[in-house]
């Protein structure tokens, strides 16, 4: 078992910036994979960002590129997702996910086997 909790969420003006934290406990050696999702009301939950925790490849969502980045603590069981250049469309409940098995298909929900309760981000204009 997986557990997850992100914080940092909030609210701030466009052009802003946040940084999100996700923290993992449990059989944190299972997490091949670490990711990052977003939902908007009304629309299907989209990924973001992952990172590999053995390898430390990264991968971004095109709507990412450039603004966020994702990154790693080992040692601290911990990801991150720096987000700049904050726009309204960005508003959206981001959740931390973990994959427990390597996957090839690394921006699909399905891939991810635990999940974290999410946290608010809203971007004002």
């Amino acid at each position: 078992q997986v557990q997850l909790v992100e914080s940092g969420g909030g609210l701030v003006q466009a052009g802003g910036s946040l940084r999100l934290s996700c923290a993992a406990s449990g059989r944190t050696f299972s997490s091949y994979v670490m990711g990052w999702f977003r939902q908007a009301p009304g629309k299907e939950r989209e990924f973001v960002a992952a990172i590999r925790r053995i390898g430390g490849g990264k991968y971004y969502a095109d709507s990412a590129k450039g603004r966020f980045t994702i990154s790693g603590d080992n040692a601290k069981n911990t990801v991150y997702l720096q987000m700049n250049s904050l726009k309204p469309e960005d508003t959206a409940v981001y959740y931390c996910a973990a994959a427990a098995t390597a996957a090839w298909n690394i921006m699909e929900v399905t891939t991810y086997h635990y999940w974290g309760q999410g946290t608010q981000v809203t971007v004002s204009s």
